[in-house]
């Protein structure tokens, strides 16, 4: 699959997610707005965390899992040594076998734990993918950068705007280092007009940090009471906490700023709701289970791998990492004390009736698919032992030819000796004879 073909389905995939998701983000916005407060730090806050209650019901089913796991741990575990260096067919048929037989019994399955995080990370990347593109989505943000686009063409309705109206803005971007890269190929203007390339030049112009700004005005004199009354409304929008959410974080300088605090932030508490969260997840014999020890690893790389990322992306980014992280822990603490009283015989039974009601609806009968594993088990134990016995039989048959045999030709003569070798001859002859 080339990357054309990808990105397609990339954006075939994540677009109407992130057209709901964006859908949420605009409607805070204008509910904030409609006080007086316009700001993007503020509302990547609540975005996050609308999402984070919405998406809360599939959390709490993946932890569950997480928790019936621990108890069905000691069950597997037992297969697993009973089966331990053993890579024949047959015994990885049966491993599977009674595996498989400890899931149903428990009314669960292989891939239940993880289709509750299948089906999360979708959402995961739209929203990553509406962060990074806020203003389209957001109306009351977009408009100002809109107003610019307008004021650098010359134009007054985006579909007004011809193929080419956005090179010089393109021969900006490039002249001042501003990357072009990102969810969508930005810098590619080729064949693009309308509202689409107005579209592109909003997302160029989301790019730019507050000293851009200002070289943009000196670069556009004709537009530049336009373009400074905006960036200072965008400046505004963009402040959170007197930090600049356009802005990296890391500026080129080691010397330390406000800013550097959500990279930090970010790092913190993306430990602190992991380590919570594995609370809950099944212990294992480290020693012997090495995703136990590539989990544990990644508890450790990935909030070092969220401080690096948290530095080199715009703060806004680092915003989004931190509320997402501190809500975690939040709900993760809901959670513990949620999955601490709840009663796993309960929960097992559950599982077992939805398990009888997918089978109802297979036109099988309401029984416990446990004993289905057993009895398929037990019916390819008693093949196995049926071939073993018939291969024996066959063994000890040609043995007793073979005795018969030598003790026919061996009649009265010492074996091994002449005489025993001349009795075979005219045994042979005899019988030769007689046919």
């Amino acid at each position: 699959m080339d990357f054309l073909v990808l990105t397609k389905v990339h954006g075939a995939i994540l677009g109407p997610i992130s057209q709901i998701l964006g859908w949420i983000l605009n409607v805070l916005v204008t509910f904030t707005n409609s006080f007086g407060v316009l700001n993007i730090g503020l509302s990547i806050i609540l975005f996050t965390l609308v999402v984070k209650l919405l998406m809360f019901p599939m959390t709490i089913k993946q932890q569950k899992a997480s928790k019936l796991m621990a108890v069905m741990q000691p069950e597997l575990q037992a297969i697993q040594a009973k089966y331990k260096g053993k890579k024949d067919n047959d015994s990885m048929m049966k491993m599977n076998v009674e595996t498989k037989a400890v899931y149903e019994k428990y009314g669960t399955s292989m891939t239940g734990g993880c289709l509750q995080l299948v089906i999360q990370m979708p959402i995961l990347f739209a929203l990553y993918r509406v962060i990074y593109c806020i203003p389209a989505y957001v109306m009351p943000v977009k408009e100002h950068f809109m107003n610019v686009v307008y004021a650098l063409t010359g134009t007054s309705s985006a579909s007004a705007l011809s193929e080419g109206a956005a090179a010089n803005l393109l021969q900006f971007a490039t002249d001042h280092n501003i990357s072009l890269t990102g969810i969508n190929p930005i810098g590619d203007l080729t064949g693009v007009s309308g509202e689409a390339l107005a579209n592109k030049m909003v997302d160029i112009l989301y790019k730019l940090n507050p000293a851009q700004w200002g070289d943009l005005a000196s670069a556009f004199p004709n537009a530049a009471d336009v373009i400074s009354n905006n960036a200072a409304t965008i400046e505004r929008m963009n402040t959170f906490l007197g930090i600049n959410l356009a802005s990296n974080p890391f500026n080129g300088s080691f010397v330390p700023n406000l800013a550097w605090l959500i990279p930090i932030l970010a790092g913190l508490t993306q430990y602190a709701s992991t380590k919570l969260m594995m609370a809950t997840q099944p212990k294992k014999n480290n020693e012997e289970d090495m995703g136990s020890q590539m989990m544990q690893s990644m508890n450790v790389t990935m909030p070092l791998m969220s401080v690096f990322f948290c530095f080199t992306f715009p703060a806004a980014i680092g915003i989004y990492w931190v509320a997402s992280s501190t809500f975690q822990l939040l709900q993760q603490l809901v959670v513990n004390s949620y999955l601490n009283k709840v009663d796993m015989d309960e929960l097992i039974r559950k599982n077992v009736e939805k398990a009888n009601k997918k089978r109802a609806k297979k036109g099988l009968p309401p029984q416990k698919v446990n004993q289905n594993a057993t009895a398929s088990l037990k019916h390819m134990q008693a093949v196995q032992e049926r071939e073993e016995a018939e291969r024996a039989e066959k063994l000890e048959k040609s043995k007793k030819q073979v005795e018969a045999s030598n003790s026919y030709y061996n009649k009265d003569a010492k074996p091994g000796s002449l005489a025993s070798k001349a009795n075979m001859v005219a045994r042979y002859n005899e019988k030769h004879n007689n046919k």
